[in-house]
Protein backbone atom coordinates (compact mmCIF):
# COMPACT_ATOMS: atom_id res chain seq x y z
CA UNK A 1 0.00 0.00 0.00
CA UNK A 2 1.31 3.43 -0.19
CA UNK A 3 2.07 5.84 2.22
CA UNK A 4 -1.16 7.76 1.97
CA UNK A 5 -3.20 4.86 2.19
CA UNK A 6 -0.46 3.65 5.64
CA UNK A 7 -1.53 7.78 6.96
CA UNK A 8 -5.39 7.30 6.28
CA UNK A 9 -5.61 3.69 8.65
CA UNK A 10 -3.68 5.05 11.17
CA UNK A 11 -5.41 8.38 11.51
CA UNK A 12 -8.62 6.72 12.08
CA UNK A 13 -7.18 3.89 14.29
CA UNK A 14 -6.07 6.80 16.66
CA UNK A 15 -9.48 8.39 16.60
CA UNK A 16 -11.04 4.88 17.51
CA UNK A 17 -8.45 4.35 20.17
CA UNK A 18 -9.36 7.73 21.83
CA UNK A 19 -13.15 6.91 20.94
CA UNK A 20 -13.97 3.34 22.39
CA UNK A 21 -12.93 3.25 25.86
CA UNK A 22 -14.41 7.20 26.49
CA UNK A 23 -17.53 6.32 24.50
CA UNK A 24 -17.94 2.66 26.08
CA UNK A 25 -17.74 3.74 29.82
CA UNK A 26 -20.39 6.41 28.72
CA UNK A 27 -22.46 3.61 27.69
CA UNK A 28 -21.81 1.44 30.82
CA UNK A 29 -22.98 4.06 33.03
CA UNK A 30 -26.25 4.56 30.47
CA UNK A 31 -27.21 1.04 30.62
CA UNK A 32 -26.06 -0.13 33.51
CA UNK A 33 -28.78 1.64 36.17
CA UNK A 34 -26.10 4.32 37.76
CA UNK A 35 -25.25 7.70 37.59
CA UNK A 36 -24.66 9.06 34.44
CA UNK A 37 -23.27 12.11 32.66
CA UNK A 38 -26.07 14.03 31.49
CA UNK A 39 -28.50 12.60 34.03
CA UNK A 40 -29.29 16.18 35.02
CA UNK A 41 -30.34 17.34 30.94
CA UNK A 42 -31.66 13.57 30.32
CA UNK A 43 -33.40 12.12 33.21
CA UNK A 44 -36.44 14.96 33.43
CA UNK A 45 -36.98 13.95 29.28
CA UNK A 46 -36.71 10.70 29.73
CA UNK A 47 -39.52 10.81 33.23
CA UNK A 48 -41.64 13.02 30.31
CA UNK A 49 -41.76 9.99 27.74
CA UNK A 50 -42.37 7.47 30.25
CA UNK A 51 -45.51 9.31 31.54
CA UNK A 52 -46.32 10.06 27.80
CA UNK A 53 -46.12 6.64 26.52
CA UNK A 54 -47.66 4.91 29.74
CA UNK A 55 -43.94 3.13 30.68
CA UNK A 56 -43.05 1.71 34.43
CA UNK A 57 -39.29 2.52 34.14
CA UNK A 58 -38.81 0.15 36.82
CA UNK A 59 -40.67 -2.69 35.34
CA UNK A 60 -38.71 -4.94 33.54
CA UNK A 61 -39.68 -7.27 30.72
CA UNK A 62 -39.06 -11.42 30.43
CA UNK A 63 -36.78 -11.94 27.08
CA UNK A 64 -40.52 -12.89 25.40
CA UNK A 65 -41.83 -9.84 26.36
CA UNK A 66 -38.31 -8.45 25.32
CA UNK A 67 -39.06 -9.73 21.89
CA UNK A 68 -42.96 -8.97 21.48
CA UNK A 69 -42.19 -5.03 22.12
CA UNK A 70 -39.41 -5.32 19.66
CA UNK A 71 -41.45 -7.15 16.81
CA UNK A 72 -44.66 -4.34 17.55
CA UNK A 73 -42.60 -1.47 17.35
CA UNK A 74 -41.14 -2.27 14.31
CA UNK A 75 -44.88 -3.23 12.92
CA UNK A 76 -46.17 0.41 13.97
CA UNK A 77 -42.97 2.05 12.09
CA UNK A 78 -43.16 -0.30 8.80
CA UNK A 79 -46.76 0.46 8.96
CA UNK A 80 -46.48 4.21 9.23
CA UNK A 81 -43.09 4.32 7.06
CA UNK A 82 -45.14 2.96 4.27
CA UNK A 83 -48.29 5.21 4.45
CA UNK A 84 -45.98 8.13 4.88
CA UNK A 85 -44.64 7.25 1.45
CA UNK A 86 -48.24 6.60 -0.42
CA UNK A 87 -49.38 9.96 0.27
CA UNK A 88 -46.39 12.26 0.68
CA UNK A 89 -47.53 13.93 -2.83
CA UNK A 90 -49.80 15.74 -0.32
CA UNK A 91 -48.20 16.45 2.36
CA UNK A 92 -45.81 19.48 3.08
CA UNK A 93 -42.70 19.82 1.82
CA UNK A 94 -42.40 18.96 -1.42
CA UNK A 95 -40.72 21.59 -3.21
CA UNK A 96 -40.12 19.31 -6.43
CA UNK A 97 -43.64 18.52 -6.66
CA UNK A 98 -42.60 14.09 -5.88
CA UNK A 99 -45.93 11.64 -6.62
CA UNK A 100 -46.54 9.20 -4.22
CA UNK A 101 -44.25 6.51 -3.91
CA UNK A 102 -45.44 3.17 -5.61
CA UNK A 103 -46.76 0.29 -3.77
CA UNK A 104 -44.34 -2.55 -4.13
CA UNK A 105 -41.52 0.32 -3.62
CA UNK A 106 -42.73 1.77 -0.67
CA UNK A 107 -43.07 -1.57 0.72
CA UNK A 108 -38.94 -2.44 0.05
CA UNK A 109 -38.31 0.84 1.49
CA UNK A 110 -40.52 0.89 4.66
CA UNK A 111 -38.97 -2.89 5.37
CA UNK A 112 -35.31 -1.71 4.73
CA UNK A 113 -35.22 1.47 6.93
CA UNK A 114 -36.84 -0.33 9.81
CA UNK A 115 -34.25 -3.15 9.46
CA UNK A 116 -31.97 -0.79 9.59
CA UNK A 117 -30.95 -1.80 6.36
CA UNK A 118 -31.87 1.21 3.89
CA UNK A 119 -31.45 -1.05 0.39
CA UNK A 120 -32.63 1.99 -1.94
CA UNK A 121 -34.58 0.74 -5.08
CA UNK A 122 -34.69 4.36 -6.11
CA UNK A 123 -32.68 7.68 -6.35
CA UNK A 124 -33.58 10.06 -3.33
CA UNK A 125 -33.14 12.94 -4.46
CA UNK A 126 -35.99 12.29 -7.21
CA UNK A 127 -38.35 9.91 -5.21
CA UNK A 128 -38.90 10.88 -1.47
CA UNK A 129 -39.30 14.37 -0.20
CA UNK A 130 -37.93 16.59 2.14
CA UNK A 131 -40.89 15.47 4.74
CA UNK A 132 -40.32 12.10 3.80
CA UNK A 133 -36.75 12.03 4.01
CA UNK A 134 -36.63 13.90 8.03
CA UNK A 135 -39.92 12.52 9.49
CA UNK A 136 -39.73 8.59 7.90
CA UNK A 137 -36.03 7.63 6.70
CA UNK A 138 -33.74 10.02 8.93
CA UNK A 139 -36.27 8.98 12.46
CA UNK A 140 -35.77 5.49 11.72
CA UNK A 141 -31.95 5.50 11.34
CA UNK A 142 -32.18 6.70 14.90
CA UNK A 143 -35.06 4.15 16.32
CA UNK A 144 -33.63 1.06 14.30
CA UNK A 145 -30.04 1.72 15.60
CA UNK A 146 -31.57 2.16 18.81
CA UNK A 147 -33.19 -1.28 18.94
CA UNK A 148 -30.24 -3.01 17.92
CA UNK A 149 -28.28 -1.41 20.54
CA UNK A 150 -31.00 -2.52 23.25
CA UNK A 151 -31.01 -6.17 21.65
CA UNK A 152 -27.51 -6.26 22.57
CA UNK A 153 -27.69 -4.88 26.31
CA UNK A 154 -30.36 -7.31 26.78
CA UNK A 155 -28.03 -10.46 25.67
CA UNK A 156 -25.56 -8.42 27.92
CA UNK A 157 -27.41 -8.58 30.76
CA UNK A 158 -28.76 -12.09 30.32
CA UNK A 159 -24.91 -13.71 30.26
CA UNK A 160 -24.22 -11.07 33.52
CA UNK A 161 -27.16 -11.36 35.75
CA UNK A 162 -27.91 -14.92 38.45
CA UNK A 163 -30.90 -16.29 38.37
CA UNK A 164 -32.74 -13.73 36.87
CA UNK A 165 -36.75 -13.88 35.20
CA UNK A 166 -35.83 -10.79 33.42
CA UNK A 167 -33.41 -9.21 30.96
CA UNK A 168 -34.51 -5.48 31.06
CA UNK A 169 -37.42 -3.06 29.67
CA UNK A 170 -36.96 -2.50 26.00
CA UNK A 171 -39.12 0.47 26.17
CA UNK A 172 -36.56 2.03 28.30
CA UNK A 173 -33.65 0.74 26.46
CA UNK A 174 -35.14 2.19 23.22
CA UNK A 175 -35.36 5.92 24.85
CA UNK A 176 -32.33 6.19 26.36
CA UNK A 177 -29.91 4.69 23.30
CA UNK A 178 -31.99 7.22 21.40
CA UNK A 179 -31.99 10.45 23.33
CA UNK A 180 -28.55 9.52 25.30
CA UNK A 181 -26.51 8.31 22.76
CA UNK A 182 -27.80 8.84 19.34
CA UNK A 183 -29.19 12.14 19.79
CA UNK A 184 -26.34 14.12 21.11
CA UNK A 185 -23.70 12.65 18.94
CA UNK A 186 -25.43 13.20 15.56
CA UNK A 187 -26.12 16.70 16.38
CA UNK A 188 -22.52 17.50 17.06
CA UNK A 189 -21.93 15.35 14.39
CA UNK A 190 -24.38 16.98 11.87
CA UNK A 191 -22.74 20.80 12.84
CA UNK A 192 -19.47 19.55 11.97
CA UNK A 193 -20.32 18.39 8.62
CA UNK A 194 -21.86 21.38 7.74
CA UNK A 195 -18.63 23.13 8.39
CA UNK A 196 -17.06 20.74 6.25
CA UNK A 197 -18.85 20.91 3.12
CA UNK A 198 -22.69 18.97 3.43
CA UNK A 199 -25.39 21.11 2.18
CA UNK A 200 -28.33 21.44 5.40
CA UNK A 201 -31.44 23.20 3.69
CA UNK A 202 -35.04 22.90 2.83
CA UNK A 203 -34.32 23.87 -1.28
CA UNK A 204 -35.83 21.86 -3.77
CA UNK A 205 -34.07 21.45 -7.11
CA UNK A 206 -32.14 24.94 -8.54
CA UNK A 207 -31.82 25.72 -12.20
CA UNK A 208 -28.25 27.43 -12.89
CA UNK A 209 -26.03 28.63 -15.58
CA UNK A 210 -22.80 26.82 -16.00
CA UNK A 211 -19.41 28.33 -17.84
CA UNK A 212 -20.26 26.98 -20.99
CA UNK A 213 -23.51 28.72 -20.85
CA UNK A 214 -25.79 25.53 -20.32
CA UNK A 215 -28.32 25.05 -17.39
CA UNK A 216 -28.02 22.21 -14.69
CA UNK A 217 -30.06 21.64 -11.81
CA UNK A 218 -28.41 21.77 -8.55
CA UNK A 219 -30.35 19.38 -5.62
CA UNK A 220 -30.80 20.74 -2.24
CA UNK A 221 -32.32 19.43 0.75
CA UNK A 222 -31.82 18.32 4.67
CA UNK A 223 -28.30 16.64 4.37
CA UNK A 224 -25.88 16.76 7.29
CA UNK A 225 -28.59 15.84 9.65
CA UNK A 226 -29.56 12.62 7.61
CA UNK A 227 -26.03 11.62 6.79
CA UNK A 228 -24.75 11.95 9.99
CA UNK A 229 -27.27 9.41 11.83
CA UNK A 230 -27.04 7.21 8.43
CA UNK A 231 -23.18 6.42 9.34
CA UNK A 232 -23.58 6.59 13.00
CA UNK A 233 -26.36 4.47 13.48
CA UNK A 234 -25.24 1.70 10.65
CA UNK A 235 -27.85 2.44 8.35
CA UNK A 236 -26.55 3.81 5.30
CA UNK A 237 -29.20 4.90 3.01
CA UNK A 238 -28.12 8.04 1.19
CA UNK A 239 -29.69 11.39 0.20
CA UNK A 240 -28.65 11.28 -2.96
CA UNK A 241 -28.54 8.14 -5.34
CA UNK A 242 -24.74 8.57 -5.76
CA UNK A 243 -24.70 8.32 -1.46
CA UNK A 244 -21.51 9.31 -0.36
CA UNK A 245 -19.58 9.43 -3.33
CA UNK A 246 -22.11 12.63 -3.99
CA UNK A 247 -19.83 16.05 -2.80
CA UNK A 248 -22.84 16.98 -1.17
CA UNK A 249 -22.58 13.55 0.93
CA UNK A 250 -18.55 13.27 1.21
CA UNK A 251 -17.00 16.36 -0.29
CA UNK A 252 -13.46 15.78 0.88
CA UNK A 253 -10.71 13.27 2.08
CA UNK A 254 -11.75 14.79 5.75
CA UNK A 255 -14.82 13.96 5.57
CA UNK A 256 -14.30 10.66 4.39
CA UNK A 257 -12.05 9.77 7.46
CA UNK A 258 -15.05 11.49 9.56
CA UNK A 259 -17.67 9.30 8.13
CA UNK A 260 -15.52 5.88 8.38
CA UNK A 261 -15.32 6.82 11.83
CA UNK A 262 -18.73 7.59 12.17
CA UNK A 263 -19.49 3.91 10.88
CA UNK A 264 -17.33 2.19 13.87
CA UNK A 265 -17.16 4.10 17.01
CA UNK A 266 -20.45 2.96 18.41
CA UNK A 267 -19.85 -1.00 17.40
CA UNK A 268 -16.62 -0.86 19.06
CA UNK A 269 -17.20 1.16 22.06
CA UNK A 270 -19.97 -1.12 22.57
CA UNK A 271 -17.38 -4.21 23.60
CA UNK A 272 -15.93 -1.96 25.84
CA UNK A 273 -19.13 -1.47 27.22
CA UNK A 274 -19.72 -5.35 27.25
CA UNK A 275 -16.65 -5.67 29.17
CA UNK A 276 -17.66 -3.00 31.99
CA UNK A 277 -21.34 -4.58 32.72
CA UNK A 278 -19.68 -8.03 32.78
CA UNK A 279 -17.12 -6.55 35.32
CA UNK A 280 -14.66 -7.54 33.62
CA UNK A 281 -12.71 -5.86 31.08
CA UNK A 282 -10.79 -8.81 29.39
CA UNK A 283 -14.08 -10.06 28.08
CA UNK A 284 -14.98 -6.96 26.03
CA UNK A 285 -10.97 -6.59 24.81
CA UNK A 286 -11.08 -10.42 23.36
CA UNK A 287 -14.22 -9.94 21.24
CA UNK A 288 -12.43 -6.18 20.56
CA UNK A 289 -9.78 -7.80 19.54
CA UNK A 290 -11.15 -10.22 17.00
CA UNK A 291 -13.26 -7.85 15.79
CA UNK A 292 -9.97 -5.67 14.81
CA UNK A 293 -7.97 -8.81 13.70
CA UNK A 294 -11.29 -9.40 11.29
CA UNK A 295 -11.87 -5.29 10.09
CA UNK A 296 -8.06 -4.45 9.87
CA UNK A 297 -7.40 -7.55 8.00
CA UNK A 298 -10.05 -6.88 5.14
CA UNK A 299 -9.28 -3.37 4.83
CA UNK A 300 -5.57 -4.17 4.35
CA UNK A 301 -6.82 -6.44 1.68
CA UNK A 302 -8.96 -4.34 -0.04
CA UNK A 303 -6.66 -1.23 -0.52
CA UNK A 304 -3.95 -3.48 -1.39
CA UNK A 305 -5.96 -4.84 -4.18
CA UNK A 306 -7.26 -1.78 -5.36
CA UNK A 307 -4.15 -0.03 -5.15
CA UNK A 308 -3.06 -2.60 -7.95
CA UNK A 309 -4.68 -2.82 -11.65
CA UNK A 310 -7.47 -4.37 -12.77
CA UNK A 311 -6.41 -7.89 -13.90
CA UNK A 312 -8.01 -7.29 -17.49
CA UNK A 313 -5.75 -4.72 -17.75
CA UNK A 314 -2.53 -5.59 -16.74
CA UNK A 315 0.26 -5.60 -19.29
CA UNK A 316 -1.19 -2.68 -21.74
CA UNK A 317 -1.16 0.35 -22.35
CA UNK A 318 -3.83 1.63 -19.87
CA UNK A 319 -2.24 -0.09 -16.95
CA UNK A 320 0.86 2.05 -17.43
CA UNK A 321 -0.91 5.30 -18.01
CA UNK A 322 -2.97 4.78 -14.83
CA UNK A 323 0.58 3.57 -12.94
CA UNK A 324 1.85 6.71 -13.73
CA UNK A 325 -0.98 9.20 -12.77
CA UNK A 326 -0.71 10.04 -9.06
CA UNK A 327 -3.90 8.22 -7.87
CA UNK A 328 -2.39 4.74 -9.50
CA UNK A 329 -3.92 1.54 -8.38
CA UNK A 330 -8.05 0.74 -10.16
CA UNK A 331 -9.82 3.81 -10.87
CA UNK A 332 -12.63 2.67 -12.51
CA UNK A 333 -16.18 4.03 -10.18
CA UNK A 334 -13.83 5.62 -7.64
CA UNK A 335 -14.25 9.33 -6.82
CA UNK A 336 -10.67 11.08 -7.77
CA UNK A 337 -10.78 12.70 -4.10
CA UNK A 338 -10.68 9.55 -2.65
CA UNK A 339 -8.70 6.87 -4.86
CA UNK A 340 -8.58 3.68 -4.50
CA UNK A 341 -7.30 3.24 -0.65
CA UNK A 342 -10.23 5.66 0.66
CA UNK A 343 -12.49 4.09 -1.27
CA UNK A 344 -11.40 0.11 0.17
CA UNK A 345 -11.29 1.84 3.48
CA UNK A 346 -15.01 2.76 3.46
CA UNK A 347 -16.12 0.02 1.18
CA UNK A 348 -14.67 -2.30 3.98
CA UNK A 349 -15.74 -0.33 6.88
CA UNK A 350 -19.40 -0.35 5.42
CA UNK A 351 -19.75 -3.59 5.12
CA UNK A 352 -17.85 -4.74 8.02
CA UNK A 353 -20.56 -2.54 9.69
CA UNK A 354 -24.56 -3.13 8.80
CA UNK A 355 -23.69 0.50 6.77
CA UNK A 356 -24.09 -0.11 3.53
CA UNK A 357 -23.03 3.15 2.54
CA UNK A 358 -20.56 3.51 -0.69
CA UNK A 359 -18.19 6.16 -1.82
CA UNK A 360 -17.69 4.24 -4.72
CA UNK A 361 -19.23 1.36 -7.04
CA UNK A 362 -18.47 -1.80 -5.55
CA UNK A 363 -19.54 -3.35 -8.78
CA UNK A 364 -16.23 -2.42 -10.19
CA UNK A 365 -13.75 -2.97 -7.87
CA UNK A 366 -10.98 -5.74 -9.24
CA UNK A 367 -12.82 -9.25 -8.78
CA UNK A 368 -10.98 -10.15 -5.40
CA UNK A 369 -11.39 -6.74 -4.12
CA UNK A 370 -14.90 -6.71 -4.63
CA UNK A 371 -15.32 -10.39 -3.26
CA UNK A 372 -13.90 -8.87 0.28
CA UNK A 373 -16.80 -6.39 0.70
CA UNK A 374 -19.02 -9.78 -0.01
CA UNK A 375 -17.26 -11.98 2.40
CA UNK A 376 -17.63 -8.89 5.06
CA UNK A 377 -21.45 -9.54 4.88
CA UNK A 378 -21.26 -13.25 4.93
CA UNK A 379 -19.01 -12.94 8.17
CA UNK A 380 -22.40 -11.61 9.61
CA UNK A 381 -21.24 -8.26 9.95
CA UNK A 382 -19.21 -8.83 12.87
CA UNK A 383 -16.10 -7.32 12.11
CA UNK A 384 -17.04 -4.70 13.86
CA UNK A 385 -20.87 -5.23 12.81
CA UNK A 386 -23.51 -2.64 12.83
CA UNK A 387 -24.72 -0.77 15.86
CA UNK A 388 -25.45 -3.01 18.42
CA UNK A 389 -25.80 -6.22 15.97
CA UNK A 390 -22.41 -6.81 15.20
CA UNK A 391 -21.94 -7.37 19.57
CA UNK A 392 -24.78 -9.93 19.55
CA UNK A 393 -23.79 -11.07 16.79
CA UNK A 394 -20.07 -11.78 18.03
CA UNK A 395 -21.44 -12.70 21.13
CA UNK A 396 -23.11 -15.53 19.43
CA UNK A 397 -19.95 -16.85 17.86
CA UNK A 398 -18.36 -16.51 21.37
CA UNK A 399 -20.75 -19.26 22.77
CA UNK A 400 -20.24 -21.33 19.69
CA UNK A 401 -16.38 -21.31 20.54
CA UNK A 402 -16.86 -22.04 23.82
CA UNK A 403 -19.18 -25.04 23.06
CA UNK A 404 -16.38 -26.38 20.79
CA UNK A 405 -13.74 -25.22 23.38
CA UNK A 406 -15.79 -27.91 25.55
CA UNK A 407 -16.18 -30.31 22.78
CA UNK A 408 -12.33 -30.15 22.57
CA UNK A 409 -11.52 -31.10 26.33
CA UNK A 410 -14.30 -32.90 27.37
CA UNK A 411 -16.24 -30.90 29.53
CA UNK A 412 -19.65 -28.80 29.81
CA UNK A 413 -18.37 -25.41 28.56
CA UNK A 414 -19.23 -22.40 29.92
CA UNK A 415 -18.79 -18.66 29.08
CA UNK A 416 -19.01 -15.82 32.17
CA UNK A 417 -19.32 -18.56 34.52
CA UNK A 418 -22.55 -19.92 32.65
CA UNK A 419 -22.91 -23.59 31.44
CA UNK A 420 -23.55 -23.56 28.01
CA UNK A 421 -26.07 -26.59 27.45
CA UNK A 422 -28.28 -28.03 24.20
CA UNK A 423 -31.28 -25.47 24.48
CA UNK A 424 -28.41 -22.68 24.01
CA UNK A 425 -26.58 -24.41 21.42
CA UNK A 426 -29.51 -24.92 19.42
CA UNK A 427 -30.51 -21.23 19.40
CA UNK A 428 -26.71 -20.61 18.26
CA UNK A 429 -27.51 -23.02 15.52
CA UNK A 430 -30.60 -21.45 14.67
CA UNK A 431 -28.95 -18.00 14.22
CA UNK A 432 -25.88 -19.03 12.05
CA UNK A 433 -28.08 -21.00 10.03
CA UNK A 434 -31.15 -18.56 8.82
CA UNK A 435 -29.06 -16.01 6.74
CA UNK A 436 -27.10 -18.60 4.69
CA UNK A 437 -30.13 -20.15 3.78
CA UNK A 438 -32.44 -17.03 2.74
CA UNK A 439 -29.43 -15.69 0.91
CA UNK A 440 -28.88 -18.83 -0.76
CA UNK A 441 -32.35 -19.82 -1.69
CA UNK A 442 -33.42 -16.85 -2.99
CA UNK A 443 -30.38 -16.25 -4.68
CA UNK A 444 -30.67 -19.82 -6.55
CA UNK A 445 -34.29 -18.82 -7.44
CA UNK A 446 -33.19 -15.19 -9.07
CA UNK A 447 -30.92 -17.04 -11.32
CA UNK A 448 -33.24 -20.00 -12.75
CA UNK A 449 -36.00 -17.34 -12.96
CA UNK A 450 -36.23 -15.61 -16.23
CA UNK A 451 -37.94 -12.50 -15.43
CA UNK A 452 -35.02 -12.08 -12.52
CA UNK A 453 -32.29 -13.27 -14.50
CA UNK A 454 -33.14 -10.01 -16.82
CA UNK A 455 -31.83 -8.03 -14.07
CA UNK A 456 -28.76 -8.88 -14.17
CA UNK A 457 -26.33 -6.61 -16.46
CA UNK A 458 -23.37 -8.35 -16.80
CA UNK A 459 -23.62 -12.48 -17.63
CA UNK A 460 -21.22 -14.98 -16.32
CA UNK A 461 -19.75 -15.25 -12.86
CA UNK A 462 -19.56 -11.20 -12.27
CA UNK A 463 -23.44 -11.78 -12.85
CA UNK A 464 -24.09 -14.85 -9.96
CA UNK A 465 -21.88 -12.05 -7.81
CA UNK A 466 -24.13 -9.26 -8.54
CA UNK A 467 -27.16 -11.44 -7.85
CA UNK A 468 -25.45 -12.73 -4.42
CA UNK A 469 -24.48 -10.00 -3.05
CA UNK A 470 -27.96 -8.44 -3.24
CA UNK A 471 -29.36 -11.26 -0.91
CA UNK A 472 -26.31 -10.93 1.38
CA UNK A 473 -26.41 -7.19 1.80
CA UNK A 474 -30.59 -7.73 2.28
CA UNK A 475 -30.10 -10.74 4.64
CA UNK A 476 -27.34 -9.38 6.41
CA UNK A 477 -29.23 -5.81 6.85
CA UNK A 478 -26.61 -4.19 5.14
CA UNK A 479 -28.13 -2.40 2.35
CA UNK A 480 -25.22 -1.95 0.15
CA UNK A 481 -25.38 -3.03 -3.92
CA UNK A 482 -22.94 -4.28 -6.27
CA UNK A 483 -24.34 -2.06 -8.59
CA UNK A 484 -25.21 -4.03 -12.07
CA UNK A 485 -28.41 -5.55 -10.83
CA UNK A 486 -31.65 -4.14 -11.96
CA UNK A 487 -33.40 -4.09 -8.21
CA UNK A 488 -36.60 -2.22 -8.76
CA UNK A 489 -38.87 -4.72 -10.05
CA UNK A 490 -41.70 -6.31 -8.31
CA UNK A 491 -39.69 -9.72 -7.78
CA UNK A 492 -36.96 -7.65 -6.30
CA UNK A 493 -38.86 -5.31 -4.16
CA UNK A 494 -40.83 -8.27 -2.53
CA UNK A 495 -38.26 -10.69 -2.13
CA UNK A 496 -35.38 -8.71 -0.74
CA UNK A 497 -37.86 -6.89 1.60
CA UNK A 498 -38.52 -10.42 2.79
CA UNK A 499 -34.85 -11.29 3.11
CA UNK A 500 -34.16 -8.25 5.32
CA UNK A 501 -37.09 -9.08 7.79
CA UNK A 502 -35.85 -12.90 8.15
CA UNK A 503 -32.36 -11.28 8.61
CA UNK A 504 -33.47 -8.90 11.33
CA UNK A 505 -36.25 -10.20 13.43
CA UNK A 506 -35.39 -14.14 13.17
CA UNK A 507 -32.06 -13.21 14.27
CA UNK A 508 -33.10 -10.53 17.23
CA UNK A 509 -35.95 -13.40 18.57
CA UNK A 510 -33.34 -16.23 19.01
CA UNK A 511 -30.81 -13.97 20.12
CA UNK A 512 -33.22 -12.75 23.21
CA UNK A 513 -34.43 -16.11 23.73
CA UNK A 514 -30.62 -17.15 24.78
CA UNK A 515 -30.32 -14.08 26.71
CA UNK A 516 -33.75 -15.36 28.58
CA UNK A 517 -32.43 -18.92 29.40
CA UNK A 518 -28.79 -17.88 30.24
CA UNK A 519 -30.07 -15.23 32.67
CA UNK A 520 -31.80 -18.36 34.92
CA UNK A 521 -28.65 -20.04 35.46
CA UNK A 522 -26.29 -19.52 38.36
CA UNK A 523 -22.94 -18.49 38.30
CA UNK A 524 -20.30 -21.39 38.02
CA UNK A 525 -17.01 -20.78 39.58
CA UNK A 526 -14.20 -21.12 37.34
CA UNK A 527 -11.79 -24.27 37.82
CA UNK A 528 -8.59 -25.91 36.54
CA UNK A 529 -11.22 -26.94 33.59
CA UNK A 530 -12.61 -23.97 32.66
CA UNK A 531 -11.36 -22.15 29.12
CA UNK A 532 -10.35 -18.44 29.82
CA UNK A 533 -12.42 -16.41 27.66
CA UNK A 534 -10.92 -13.30 28.41
CA UNK A 535 -7.07 -14.24 26.98
CA UNK A 536 -5.92 -13.28 23.06
CA UNK A 537 -6.09 -16.98 23.12
CA UNK A 538 -9.93 -16.92 23.14
CA UNK A 539 -9.83 -13.93 20.37
CA UNK A 540 -7.86 -16.23 18.22
CA UNK A 541 -10.43 -19.01 18.68
CA UNK A 542 -13.40 -17.05 18.15
CA UNK A 543 -11.83 -15.36 15.03
CA UNK A 544 -11.15 -19.07 13.96
CA UNK A 545 -15.03 -20.14 14.26
CA UNK A 546 -15.84 -17.00 12.21
CA UNK A 547 -13.71 -17.96 9.14
CA UNK A 548 -14.53 -21.61 9.49
CA UNK A 549 -18.29 -21.42 9.53
CA UNK A 550 -18.57 -18.77 6.81
CA UNK A 551 -16.21 -20.82 4.64
CA UNK A 552 -18.07 -23.89 5.06
CA UNK A 553 -20.76 -22.07 4.08
CA UNK A 554 -20.13 -19.71 1.51
CA UNK A 555 -17.00 -21.06 -0.79
CA UNK A 556 -18.98 -22.97 -3.24
CA UNK A 557 -20.80 -20.00 -4.17
CA UNK A 558 -17.45 -17.71 -3.86
CA UNK A 559 -16.07 -20.25 -6.05
CA UNK A 560 -18.64 -19.82 -8.90
CA UNK A 561 -19.14 -16.02 -8.47
CA UNK A 562 -15.52 -13.66 -7.83
CA UNK A 563 -12.76 -16.31 -7.58
CA UNK A 564 -13.35 -18.02 -11.13
CA UNK A 565 -13.61 -14.43 -12.26
CA UNK A 566 -10.21 -13.61 -11.31
CA UNK A 567 -9.16 -16.57 -12.50
CA UNK A 568 -10.20 -16.06 -16.07
CA UNK A 569 -9.44 -12.68 -15.80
Amino acid sequence: MSLGSWVQLTVLVAMLAVSTPLLGTYMAKVFGGVKAPGDRVFAPIERGIYRLCGIDPEGEQRWRAYATSVVAFSAVCVLGLFLLQRVQAWLPLNPDDLPNVPSFLAFNTAVSFVTNTNWQNYSGESTMTHLTQMAGLAVQNFVSAAVGIAVAVALVRGLTRRRAGTIGNFWVDLTRATLRLLVPIALVGALTLVGLGLIQNFSGFTEVATVEGATQQIPGGPVASQEVIKLLGTNGGGFFNGNSSHPFENPNPTTNILEIWLMLCIPFALTWTYGRLAGDLRQGLAVLGAMVVLWVSAAGLTMWMEGRSNPRLEGTAVTQVRTDTATGGNMEGKESRFGPPGSGLFATTATGTSTGAVNAMHDSFTPLGGMVPLVNMMLGEVSPGGVGSGLYGMLVFAILAVFVAGLMVGRTPEYLGKKIEAGEVKLVVLYILIVPVVVLVFAGISVLLGTARASILNPGPHGLSEVVYAYTSAANNNGSAFAGLTGGTDWYNITLGLAMLFGRFLLIVPVLAIAGAVAQKNHTPMSLGTFPTGTPTFTGLLVAIVLIVVGLTYIPVLALGPIVESLVA
